[in-house]
Formats: structure tokens, C-alpha cells, sequence
């Protein structure tokens, strides 16, 4: 059986879905963070699936044959916390999450709770260093 990619680029909808994100403290983060990635980015922020926001694109293929598209970095404004994505690849930015403040790390994620107790100018010298990186993707 084929995998079916679901997480797909939808036309605008950045705005909209950022205005109904729940409750109103995250969804005030979420503004925050667009301005953020944006001003860093310089990219437009494009709604990914029903809840993720991406900027940037690329495109890969595994070994396996499976491929697809995905944004550079991005945000997703979750209730238990802001997710970040694409700002540390397999423990690629240690050095700079260290200085970051409370959060918790995945294989390529950063796990927010309050986006008020984290140093914004390390926040955006992550952002700006995963931006210029080459994606840890299998280039398509």
C-alpha cells in the first residue's frame, strides 16, 4: 500500500486558523510567533495541514522511495504548548537551546510551554540558523 502524505500546503488560512487557536494566551503566542519567524524568515507563512504554519519549502525522497514536501521551519500552536519545527535536527542546535530557557526537545522539534520565559533573540538565532541550513532531508 502507498503512503498518502496528508500534511499538504493550504491556500491562506494562516490569519483565520491562528484567530481560532484556543485558549486566547496561545493564540496570542501564536501572532507572536508568526511575527517572529516571519520578520526572520522573510518568507510568507503558509497554513500546512489543518494546524501547522510553514515557511519555506523543500521537497525529499528516502531510500525507500518515499517522497514528498514539507516547509523549512515552523510552528504549530498546540493547548500543552508551542510545538517548533525543523530548529533542531537530531540534537543539531544543543549549543543554542541551551541558552533558550524552559522547553523540552524531540528528533526535530522544540516543545514550548510559555513562549514569555524563553530568550527571543536565541529563539531567533535558531530560527535563522535552521533557515539557512541545508535540510536534513534526502534532497527529491
Amino acid at each position: 500500500m502507498a503512503y498518502e502524505v496528508k500534511t499538504l500546503p493550504r491556500e491562506g488560512g494562516v490569519a483565520e486558523f491562528l484567530a481560532g487557536v484556543e485558549p486566547p494566551r496561545r493564540r496570542e503566542q501564536g501572532f507572536e510567533l508568526l511575527a517572529i519567524f516571519g520578520e526572520v524568515t522573510g518568507a510568507p507563512a503558509v497554513l500546512w495541514g489543518p494546524s501547522m504554519v510553514g515557511f519555506g519549502e523543500v521537497t525529499y525522497r528516502y531510500e525507500s522511495g518515499h517522497s514528498g514536501r514539507s516547509y523549512k521551519v515552523g510552528f504549530s500552536p498546540r493547548k500543552a504548548n508551542l510545538v517548533l519545527y525543523g530548529l533542531d535536527w537530531y540534537g543539531s542546535a544543543s549549543d543554542l537551546l541551551d541558552r533558550l530557557g524552559p522547553h523540552k526537545r524531540g528528533k526535530s522539534c522544540v516543545y514550548v510551554t510559555n513562549l514569555d520565559k524563553v530568550d527571543h533573540e536565541v529563539l531567533k538565532a535558531l530560527i535563522r540558523r535552521a533557515w539557512g541550513s541545508p535540510s536534513p532531508l534526502p534532497e527529491a
